[in-house]
């Protein structure tokens, strides 16, 4: 008898994270494994409850794609440019945990590492990108200014797209992708650019 494939702990998060985005925290655990083509005990055995599940599943990856490029950014090329990449790569990051946030949110509180502490997750985005910021200020790149209200804005524009997205998914946002985020820093751009001697 041959034996059947081992599946991995992140093909049933996988499973269940699409289950979960479509029918809230209310799907069965035997959709789930039906997706994942395993056993519904086959989940039980690795995780203890649906609850302890569901909030796995929906968790925010420690360390999305953004954060470790903007590290290799800083005082490099062409700082416009730069932003722009890094708006798009957020944007992105943002269209995949915003859904999962709020089915979080709709089971009651957010998990300590959502809510509202100072080390949370949304907080250290604000502190990635508003030392980013700084640095480019310190090297001169952009004009001296509030790193921390630079980067609310940019993340907080960033945010609100994607919710606008999510709230009409037929239409989207107003503007496409691309065009927002160019907008977006060129407007930002105005005020950040650095002074020419």
């Amino acid at each position: 008898m041959a034996r059947t494939p081992k599946i991995t702990n992140q093909q049933i998060l996988e499973a269940a994270r699409e289950v979960f985005l479509q029918q809230g925290f209310g799907a069965s655990t035997l959709e789930i494994a039906q997706r994942a083509g395993i056993s519904e005990a086959s989940i039980f055995k690795r995780f203890s409850t649906k609850e302890e599940l569901f909030f796995v599943a929906m968790g925010i990856p420690e360390k999305p794609l953004w954060v470790q490029d903007i590290e290799s950014l800083a005082g490099k090329g062409d700082l416009k440019q730069n932003l722009i990449q890094i708006c798009l790569q957020i944007l992105e990051f943002y269209r995949e945990i915003m859904p999962r946030m709020m089915m979080l949110r709709s089971r009651g509180n957010l998990p300590p590492e959502l809510g509202s502490k100072a080390d949370s997750k949304p907080m250290r985005d604000v502190k990635v990108l508003t030392t980013f910021i700084e640095q480019e200020i310190a090297q001169g790149r952009l004009r001296p200014s509030d790193a921390k209200t630079m980067a609310q804005i940019l993340l907080g524009s960033l945010m609100n797209y994607v919710f606008l997205e999510m709230m009409n998914p037929a239409g989207g946002a107003t503007t496409t992708e691309p065009s927002f985020v160019q907008n977006l820093v060129e407007i930002l751009w105005q005020g950040i650019a650095p002074t020419i001697d």
